[in-house]
């Protein structure tokens, strides 16, 4: 459940790290928190983490660098990114480092905490009562909504939240053209904006096409939005 979410807040700045551990504790969170990257890479490594509310300016690593970091890796750990530079390309560096959502500062304590709510129910694996889609064929590799994968010969591919609930999001409406605002709606993301519909399906792409400067399966319709084809 959301109440009992884990949550792993990065930030070098002693004060607002306090005051944010103090407040998510206060809406049913449980909180652990980390001075800089290298804090963090120590507590991911001795447990488990439902999401990082992650600051962009640290010294040593930045915020950017560990998320890319993370992702490389493998991680598929939600991220919430939280940065005083509040310009669309920085939101755009944000998402491309594989972020879920970026919050600019200042920020309202309880915008964060909605945010990160949005952020886990989408993560979740949808409930029984939910409609199940049901596995999506992508050339060789077939994706699973329930456990945001994709799988394929060469083993499984982790999916961010973002990727997977655009791909979810296509998927429910395979053929169609989406338009990026309907898009962002249905990922429950609808203030990211369309450049950052744009960046989740440049890097959905390069895990599910086999060339993804010529995409087969999600396909670019000029003018109008996306549109998922799937098949063998």
């Amino acid at each position: 459940m959301t109440e009992a979410a884990h949550l792993l807040v990065v930030d070098d700045d002693a004060r607002l790290r306090a005051l944010l551990q103090r407040f998510l504790a206060e809406q049913g969170f449980r909180v652990t928190a980390a001075g800089d990257a290298a804090q963090a890479r120590r507590a991911l490594a001795g447990m488990a983490f439902d999401l990082l509310v992650l600051d962009v300016m640290m010294p040593g690593e930045s915020g950017l660098d560990f998320a890319e970091s993370l992702r490389r890796e493998g991680s598929d750990v939600p991220i919430l990114m939280l940065t005083a530079a509040g310009s669309p390309d920085d939101r755009v560096a944000g998402f491309e480092a594989g972020v879920d959502d970026y919050l600019a500062k200042p920020f309202d304590p309880r915008e964060l905490a909605l945010r990160i709510r949005t952020i886990l129910k989408r993560a979740a694996p949808p409930s029984p009562a939910s409609m199940p889609l049901p596995p999506v064929q992508l050339g060789p590799r077939w994706f699973d909504a329930e456990r945001g994968e994709l799988r394929g010969p060469e083993g499984i591919t982790r999916l961010t939240g973002g990727e997977a609930s655009l791909l979810v999001a296509l998927a429910r409406r395979a053929g169609e053209v989406l338009s990026r605002e309907e898009i962002a709606a249905a990922m429950g993301t609808p203030e990211a904006g369309e450049r950052a519909v744009d960046v989740t399906v440049t890097r959905l792409r390069r895990k599910i096409e086999p060339d993804s400067r010529e995409p087969r399966f999600l396909q670019t319709v000029r003018h109008r939005g996306y549109v998922l084809r799937p098949g063998a």
